[in-house]
């Protein structure tokens, strides 16, 4: 199974976000540059992520995206489980649908691997991921995308 960008865009956010450093307001812009992310890509990730409770963003003077309680104590498989589509693994339905689908056992295999996937990250906050080495890869991530 691969994430889909958008998860992993929204999951590098957060894990920036989880490191900046008391005061540290840093824009849409900044954090899309140091991820080498498109503008508006984080700009989407960046409004599901605040949609979702995970992440307040301030616009204006004195503006700039934090990193919520919420979104520090988040479990990685939570945040995944609501980005992902959450449709057959397989094209079971697809047009034309699979001949097999009625009598399948595939499927429920798929369903049941992607769920095990799921609770493998569960026990994963968003804090876990940033604790060193990453920490300090992740501070050191400058605007322009290259490290100082």
């Amino acid at each position: 199974m691969r994430l889909t960008a958008f998860t992993d865009v929204s999951l590098r956010l957060v894990m920036r976000l989880a490191v900046a450093r008391e005061g540290e307001l840093l824009t849409t812009r900044d954090v899309a540059g140091m991820l080498h992310v498109p503008y508006t890509h984080m700009a989407k990730a960046v409004a599901r992520m605040s949609e979702m409770g995970l992440v307040e963003a301030r616009r204006g003077r004195g503006g700039g995206l934090r990193l919520t309680d919420a979104g520090r104590r988040s479990s990685v498989g939570a945040i995944v489980r609501e980005l992902e589509d959450p449709g057959d693994l397989a094209g079971c339905e697809d047009d034309p649908p699979c001949p097999l689908r009625a009598a399948c056992r595939l499927r429920v295999a798929l369903w049941q691997a992607r769920e095990a996937f799921y609770v493998s990250l569960d026990g994963v906050s968003v804090e876990s991921l940033v604790s060193s080495p990453t920490r300090q890869a992740l501070t050191l991530l400058r605007e322009d995308g290259s490290t100082v």
